[in-house]
């Protein structure tokens, strides 16, 4: 076994201290940027391309057109199919609750990579003051889902 022993002083405590936080700062910052790549958090979207490229970079190929838009208010008491649809939503970033009272849009995209070729699934997205606070995949079949809006890992 080898054993190294050094002279414990403050500037090399302080030193050391500083080297690994500038490492735990690099590791973050690279391993923290992949995983962003394919989960959804709030974004600015200025525009109908704005947000079409917001979902192609979680992976879903959409239509060039929302095929819905609608003003939606945001109940100030989330229950019922609100509060389970915010349990959707904080499990991937989002909360609704902070948005009670607030008008938004539901923009609505057709989906046309979904895994199995589910060709009724859709994209929604809720805007407030041109930032996605919301957002879920969904489909229309009578056996039909809801999720949220990252691309599924098919194993």
């Amino acid at each position: 076994m080898v054993m190294v022993t050094t002279r414990f002083n403050r500037k090399r405590a302080v030193a050391a201290l500083i080297a690994l936080g500038a490492a735990l700062i690099v590791l973050v910052l690279l391993f923290g940027r992949r995983s962003e790549a394919n989960s959804p958090t709030s974004k600015i979207v200025r525009s109908n391309n704005d947000r079409v490229e917001y979902l192609e970079n979680l992976g879903w190929s959409v239509e060039e057109n929302a095929i819905e838009e609608q003003t939606v208010t945001i109940p100030r008491e989330l229950d019922g199919v609100y509060k389970r649809y915010n349990e959707i939503q904080t499990a991937q970033g989002f909360d609704l609750s902070t948005y009670g009272g607030a008008e938004a849009v539901r923009y609505t995209y057709r989906i046309r990579n979904f895994p199995g070729g589910d060709d009724s699934a859709v994209a929604d997205i809720i805007v407030y003051r041109n930032e996605i606070i919301a957002g879920d995949v969904q489909s229309a079949r009578l056996d039909g889902f809801m999720q949220g809006l990252s691309y599924p890992e098919i194993k």
